[in-house]
This record gives C-alpha cells, structure tokens and sequence, in this order.
C-alpha cells in the first residue's frame, strides 16, 4: 500500500501576471514503510510539495492521497495523527518561552492523550535525550538537542508520515551524521514513512531509498539509491547534480 501519493500536483503562489508556478506536475508515489527523497537546487520546489501536503501552501490543484485518503483544501485534525512535520531550522521551531516538558505535553493534549508523563519521558528517551531535559528551555539547549526535541513532538501523535525537509542542514556537521541515524533508527522501530528534502546527496544516499530530481518545479527523474551510489542517473540534470555532489 502506498502511504503517499502525489499525482499532477501543480502549486503556485500570486495570481495574473504576479503568479509564479513553484511545482508543475509533480508525481510520485512511498509506498508505505520506505525512504523517499526531494533533490535539487533552491527554489526547485522540493519544499513546497511538502507544504502542500500539510496545507500550508493553500494554492494548488492535483491530487494528494495520504493513507488512502484523498486530501481535499483543508486539513482535518485527524490528519495531523498521520502526518507531521520536521523543519529545518531547530532554533526556529520551537517556543523560547516554553520548556521541553510544555512543548512535548501540550502536543499530546492536543491530540487527546491521557497518560502524558509516561509519555513525555518516552519520547526523551526514544530520541536519546532522557528526563533530566525535561524541563529545560530551548535557549538551555544545543542545535542538536533543540532538533531531538523537534523530532519527538513530531513523535508525539504517533504519525505514519513523517515530512523532514532539511532537518540536519542547520546543524553542526559533526552532529548532523547522530540525527541521521536517529532518524534511521526511529524508521525501523516504529515502521514510519519519511518523505525528505535535501539539497545534499550524501544525506539522500544515507537515508532513502529511492528519490526524486527536482529542477524549475519539475521532476525530472525518479531513481533508486543504488542508482545515485553508481552514479547512473539519466537525465543530464540528474547527472549535473551527482558529478557536482562528487
């Protein structure tokens, strides 16, 4: 079964002569349980399809199914159990004025949990942080620890989907491998499904199994992770990007 479905997905943004058309055709298909990536240079679109996914690009037509539901223009909340979103920037994300312990509770309120102390001290440990971050500040913290937060109230609802769009990009590069293999692991154990954005190959080849080239708003090519490691793209952009990559 396929957990995500994009079929002749355009978004834009302005209208008349000010419209800019920032996705034009976009399709692909996870299946459930797998790694796919967005790639390409900025401005290619990669991000945007992840906002139009969680409706926060509201101009667009085509089609998204999601766990075999078809999306319509607004969002129902029971959408946010099966699908959340990891941003790039961590220092950015989260609340300055609220602790780890409000930021992590009040996500599982909001989705109707009872149990959420018990919870709480889950999600810290399932992200490698623990209790004794619990009631820390986001200024008390580290990039990498502020994104371990990120990841855990993504966790929170227990989605299905999880949309990452950068999420080591902001980091120091010798923190940015320990999310990777978070991640990598926090796939296996709970059976998520990852759609990721990156502009760093390395990262893709690391964390997806298949991928998508994405230039001017177009997919261009879709291949397997084996394909990028062999570097047997087949459309020239897809090859400018690994020969530069290199």
């Amino acid at each position: 079964m396929n957990m995500l479905e994009i079929k002749q997905l355009d978004v834009w943004f302005g209208h008349g002569h000010n419209r800019v058309d920032a996705v034009k055709g976009a399709e692909f298909s996870v299946p459930e349980g797998e790694s796919f990536g967005l790639v390409g240079e900025s401005g290619s679109g990669k991000s945007t399809i992840l906002r139009a996914i969680t409706g926060l690009a509201p101009e667009w037509s085509g089609g998204i199914t999601v766990n075999g539901e078809r999306l319509g223009k607004q969002r129902r909340k029971s959408f946010y159990k099966t699908v959340q979103m990891v941003f790039q920037d961590p220092y950015a994300s989260l609340h300055p004025r609220h602790s780890v312990d409000q930021v992590l509770g009040e996500t599982l309120a909001l989705h109707g949990f009872r149990d959420i102390d018990a919870r709480v001290v889950k999600l810290l440990d399932d992200v490698g942080l623990g209790q004794k971050f619990r009631f820390r500040y986001p200024h008390q913290l580290s990039g990498g620890q502020r994104q371990r937060v990120a990841i855990a109230r993504a966790l929170a609802p227990e989605p299905k989907l999880l949309l990452l769009d950068e999420p080591t990009s902001a980091l120091d590069v010798s923190v940015q491998a320990e999310i990777l293999n978070l991640l990598v692991d926090l796939r296996k154990d709970r059976g998520l499904t990852y759609l990721m954005v990156s502009h760093d190959l390395s990262v893709v080849g690391h964390m997806c199994d298949r991928l998508a080239a994405m230039r001017h708003g177009e997919i261009v090519e879709i291949m397997d992770v084996a394909a990028l490691r062999g570097m047997q793209a087949q459309h020239a952009y897809s090859q400018e990007l690994l020969q530069a990559s290199v």
